[in-house]
């Protein structure tokens, strides 16, 4: 069989379009490869939603000639985002490639493979699909892809809220909403082979079902339907906006006892001025409200978040309004960036008043605050036993096993090598707390009813 590397940037779409183009070729007569030298075809599927993430990208292309050079036969191609955004002028930065293609474009690979083989040239596709639904055909018998213990699900794809720093609507189009049936039958799938957690993805999972399906049906009621479904241990959901978080998700918080306690909401700003020039459609003390309505209902929530420094025209007193909301809000973790102009948006054109080194500090006070947050935090675990999902070895030294808690925390643990497996629920004694990272020692083993604690392997039949 011919031999494909495949590299991914960016988030969790990406890895889930990765796996996507993994099985199509699979299919073709591929096999993935992990050595970029061995392979006939090598796919770098991209992100543009940060200027570093760009940066990374062409640094790797530079990296990538020797080899077309040493190999002409090689077909080379650039997949994702940054391919979507920049399409024809990808080949002017990068003259030896051989297929730019966007992620409306992935379910395509196989037959834009086959077309760069006959031509003379290369191909490049970036038309946005033209259905008003999203579907993600199911292939029978066998297939490369295991989906271990926690798996991604695509629910939804593109964004329809346009704000002023966001290439994704760009990128990866309008909202489209796959098939509530359509989703079922693959998480049934996924079960069958392996998977105990389901994390439901999309650019705005919140927004799921507003559209284009033949049975309406809203995101929380398919919080409701996947958690039924016979095998899932543990229901996770990525991303949402604060503007379509609705009561009925609160709800589900408390209704289905396999929802993980994590939500991860953006929030950008705290600032109302900076808010409305992001267009993020909501203010700082709208998101307050429905965080504490969120606690009140379930008071052990997680809470992470993405935060924007130094926004174009962002003063000093603006940008303490957002460490002061982080404070309020209590976030366990936050992905923290200063701001940096994307191609294609509106705020690229906006006059950016802030230098770089004040980008850089504020940035820094951020991640002080945000550490200070996560330590204090953490030691909430510290002697207490905790679930966890043991997801694979682990690689810290020190550690058998690696996982997370339904609360999203990183847990690395010791343990029976001779019991405990991989999709394995287990009670973990914490011992050491270190940034976001859990350290302990597995004490008990769920497993088909049964508990069994591990230091005296006596199983005890529960409920």
């Amino acid at each position: 069989m011919k031999q494909v590397y495949l590299d991914t940037f960016g988030c969790q779409m990406n890895v889930a379009d990765t796996d996507r183009m993994e099985l199509l070729l699979f299919h073709s007569g591929y096999v993935r490869t992990g050595q970029m030298g061995e392979a006939d075809l090598i796919l770098i599927n991209t992100c543009s939603i940060r200027e570093k993430a760009e940066q990374k990208i062409y640094s790797l292309a530079g990296n990538l000639k020797p080899l077309k050079m040493a190999n002409p036969d090689l077909i080379l191609g650039f997949t994702g985002c940054l391919a979507q955004q920049e399409g024809e002028r990808l080949l002017e930065k990068i003259p030896f490639v051989d297929l730019v293609l966007g992620p409306d474009g992935i379910e395509h690979i196989v037959q834009v493979v086959d077309e760069v083989k006959g031509k003379n040239g290369p191909v490049v596709r970036t038309e946005f699909d033209t259905e008003k639904n999203y579907s993600i055909p199911e292939f029978a018998g066998e297939t490369p892809l295991h989906p271990g213990p926690s798996t991604f699900v695509n629910i939804i794809k593109g964004c329809d809220k346009f704000c002023t720093f966001c290439v994704v609507p760009g990128t990866r189009g309008r909202e489209k909403s796959r098939e509530a049936l359509e989703i079922e039958r693959e998480v049934r799938l996924l079960v069958s082979r392996g998977a105990r957690e389901i994390i439901l993805l999309g650019q705005n999972v919140n927004a799921y079902g507003k559209r284009g399906l033949k049975q309406a049906v809203p995101f929380h009621e398919l919080l409701y339907r996947v958690a039924a479904i016979p095998g899932v241990e543990r229901l996770r959901f990525t991303t949402s906006h604060p503007k379509d978080f609705t009561k009925e998700c609160i709800a589900a918080y408390k209704d289905i006892d396999i929802l993980a306690n994590h939500l991860h909401l953006p929030v950008q700003s705290g600032n109302n001025r900076i808010l409305e020039e992001m267009r993020r459609t909501h203010t700082a003390e709208e998101y307050i409200s429905l965080i504490d309505e969120l606690k009140s209902a379930v008071p052990d929530v997680a809470l992470s978040t993405d935060i924007i420094v130094g926004y174009p025209g962002e003063s000093d007193s603006e940008f303490e309004d957002t460490l002061v909301l982080i404070e309020r809000v209590q976030f366990s973790s936050s992905y923290m960036f200063t701001y940096s102009p994307r191609p294609g948006t509106p705020a690229q054109d906006f006059p950016d008043s802030v230098p770089q080194s004040v980008k850089s500090e504020r940035l820094q006070r951020t991640i002080e605050l945000q550490n200070r947050l996560t330590r204090e935090q953490g030691q909430k675990f510290a002697g207490q036993e905790v679930d966890v999902l043991v997801e694979g070895r682990s690689s810290r030294p020190g550690a058998d096993f690696r996982g997370r808690n339904p609360h999203y925390w990183s847990v690395n643990f010791t343990g029976d090598q001779n019991r405990i497996r991989p999709g394995d629920m287990v009670k973990v004694r914490i011992e050491e707390v270190s940034g976001h990272a859990l350290r302990g020692k597995a004490v008990a083993l769920n497993r088909g009813g049964k508990r069994t604690l591990l230091e005296q392997g006596i199983p005890i039949t529960t409920g």
